[in-house]
C-alpha cells in the first residue's frame, strides 16, 4: 500500500488574525455594520449626531465670558459675524452669578465655612464609602462630623451642637440602664423620652448657661442668605444620611411582630407615600408652626429638611422592606441556631444581605432625593431654579435661558453621576456570587 502524502507530519507556526476581525475595524465590523440594516441605523445615526453637533459646538464656544449684558452678548456675537438668537451662547451671566449660583446670598467673607464643611464632609465619608481603604478610626469624626456641619453653615454659639450630641449620649445612657434593669423595648422608649425631652426643655438653658460662662461662637448667618447649590446641596446631603437608618427602622417595624410598631410604622409609610412632596413642603412653610407653642421659631430650613427626611424615609423603608424578603428563610433559621438574637441577627447577618440586594434602589432613591430639592424654590427659598429666575429678572439679563438652566443641568449631572458611578463600583465590590 502507498504511503499516504497529505498527512502533514509538523504544526505550522501561528498567524496573526486577519485585520478585519480584531480592533476597531473588528468592532465596527460586528457591532455597526453587520448587514445592511445596522449598516443603514449606523450612517443615519451619525448624520444626526453630526447635525447635532454642527449647531451645538459653534453655540457653546462662544467668546462672551467677558460680556456683561445679553446685548452685549449679542453685539460680540454680531461682530464675528453671528446674527439671530441661536448665534451663540452668553456665557457672560454665569461669569457673573456663578459664585451666586453655588452660594445664593451667602456672605462673601464667609464662603470658606461651607467650603470648609463640604470639604470636612468628603473626610467624613470617607469610611464610610471606602471602609477598606481609610482607618476606622476615622469613623469617630464621622459621627460627629453632623453636629459640625450645622454649626459651620449658620454659626452661633458651639453649645447648640454640644447640646444637641448630648441628647444623643443621654438617651443612649438611659436606654442601657432601663433595658439592663426591665426589657429592651422600655429601653427603647425610655432612651427616646430623655433625648426628645433634653432636646425640646433643657437644651436651651444648657446652651445660655455654657455660652455665659465660656463663649464659643462663629459668626451667625440667616436662613433667608442660604442659596444655590449649597441649599441643595445641604437639604440633600441631609435627607439622604437621615433617611436611611429611619428607613432601615421603617423597614423593620413594619416586618414587626409587635402589633402597634407594625401598624405605626405602616400607617406612616402608606400615608407619606400617598402625599406629593410639594405638599410636604407646603405644611413645613405654612401650617407647621400652628401646632408649634406661640412664639417658637422653627428654622424654615429646619422644617424643610424634617419633611424632605420623612418623606425619603418612607420611600427607603419600602425599598429596603425589598431586600428583606428577597433572602431566602435560610438565613434567618441560620441566625437563629447559631443562638442570636433579633439585633444580632439584623446586624450580623440579615440587614448587610438585604442592604446589598438593595443597592440599586437605594442608590436611585438617593438621587431622586436630591433632584426633588429644586422644588423648594416653590416655597420661597432661593434653590439654583429659584435664583435663575431671579438672576433673568435682571434687566441686563433678561432673556437669558439656555446658559442658565444648562449650567445648573451640568452641575445636578455631575452629582447624580457620581452617586450613580459609586453604586456600581459597590456593587462590584460586594459581588460574592462566583466565590
Amino acid at each position: 500500500m502507498s504511503d499516504i502524502g497529505y498527512v502533514r507530519t509538523e504544526m505550522l507556526p501561528e498567524q496573526d488574525p486577519p485585520a478585519s476581525e480584531v480592533g476597531i475595524i473588528g468592532w465596527m465590523r460586528h457591532n455597526l455594520f453587520d448587514g445592511w440594516f445596522n449598516s443603514t441605523l449606523t450612517l443615519l445615526s451619525v448624520y444626526f449626531v453630526y447635525k447635532i453637533l454642527a449647531g451645538l459646538v459653534p453655540w457653546v464656544l462662544s467668546p462672551t465670558w467677558d460680556a456683561g449684558s445679553l446685548a452685549e452678548c449679542r453685539e460680540i456675537l454680531s461682530a464675528l459675524g453671528r446674527e439671530g438668537h441661536y448665534a451663540g451662547a452668553c456665557w457672560g451671566v454665569i461669569h457673573e452669578r456663578w459664585i451666586q449660583l453655588i452660594f445664593g446670598f451667602y456672605p462673601s467673607e464667609l464662603h470658606w465655612r461651607p467650603v470648609l464643611a463640604f470639604v470636612l464632609l468628603g473626610v467624613a465619608l470617607a469610611p464610610v464609602l471606602f471602609a477598606d481603604r481609610v482607618p476606622s478610626k476615622m469613623l469617630i469624626f464621622s459621627a460627629l462630623y453632623p453636629f459640625i456641619f450645622p454649626w459651620l453653615l449658620w454659626g452661633g454659639t458651639i453649645w447648640g451642637s454640644v447640646g444637641a450630641l448630648l441628647g444623643f449620649v443621654l438617651g443612649w445612657v438611659v436606654y442601657t440602664a432601663v433595658s439592663k434593669s426591665m426589657s429592651n423595648l422600655l429601653g427603647i422608649i425610655a432612651g427616646v423620652l430623655a433625648a426628645v425631652i433634653w432636646w425640646l426643655v433643657l437644651v436651651g438653658v444648657f446652651t445660655s448657661a455654657m455660652d455665659s460662662i465660656l463663649p464659643i461662637g462663629i459668626e451667625p448667618v440667616e436662613s433667608r442668605k442660604f442659596g444655590g447649590f449649597m441649599l441643595s446641596i445641604t437639604i440633600g446631603v441631609v435627607a439622604i444620611a437621615c433617611s436611611l437608618p429611619l428607613g432601615i427602622v421603617l423597614a423593620l417595624g413594619r416586618q414587626s411582630d409587635l402589633m402597634i410598631v407594625k401598624y405605626l410604622c405602616v400607617g406612616f409609610i402608606e400615608f407619606i407615600r400617598g402625599v406629593p412632596l410639594i405638599t410636604l413642603l407646603f405644611v413645613a412653610s405654612t401650617l407647621l408652626n400652628l401646632f408649634l407653642p406661640p412664639g417658637t421659631a422653627f428654622d424654615i430650613i429646619l422644617r424643610v429638611l424634617i419633611m424632605v427626611t420623612l418623606f425619603a424615609a418612607a420611600y427607603m423603608a419600602e425599598v429596603i422592606r425589598g431586600g428583606l424578603a428577597a433572602l431566602p428563610r435560610g438565613q434567618y433559621e441560620g441566625a437563629d441556631s447559631l443562638g442570636l438574637n433579633y439585633w444580632q441577627a439584623q446586624r450580623l447577618i440579615i440587614m448587610p444581605q438585604a442592604l446589598k440586594i438593595s443597592i440599586p434602589g437605594i442608590v436611585s432613591t438617593f438621587i431622586g432625593v436630591f433632584k426633588d430639592t429644586t422644588l423648594v424654590s416653590i416655597i420661597g427659598l432661593l434653590d439654583p431654579l429659584g435664583l435663575s429666575n431671579a438672576i433673568r429678572a435682571d434687566a441686563n439679563w433678561n432673556g437669558i435661558v439656555w446658559e442658565l438652566y444648562g449650567f445648573i443641568a451640568l452641575l445636578f449631572f455631575v452629582f447624580c453621576f457620581s452617586m450613580s458611578r459609586y453604586s456600581m463600583y459597590l456593587e462590584r465590590k460586594l459581588h460574592t456570587g462566583h466565590r
